[in-house]
């Protein structure tokens, strides 16, 4: 099965063991993360899923 990314328009070769899939892959060329949900081998939904920016925990040095 093979995905476009939503981003850059990258077709992601996901093979055969994402026919039955519920979740996350990540394109490779521009790194954007898609949630995907495919049925017996057909693709139902594609969604591009917004990262949010690393915060971090506690300010170094106070």
């Amino acid at each position: 099965m093979k995905i476009n990314c939503l981003t850059c328009g990258h077709k992601i070769d996901v093979g055969d063991s994402y026919d039955d899939y519920e979740g996350h892959i990540k394109c490779y060329v521009c790194e954007s993360l898609l949630d995907i949900k495919s049925q017996e081998a057909e693709l139902k939904s594609v969604k591009f899923v917004k990262s949010e920016p690393i915060q971090p925990s506690s300010v170094l040095g106070n």
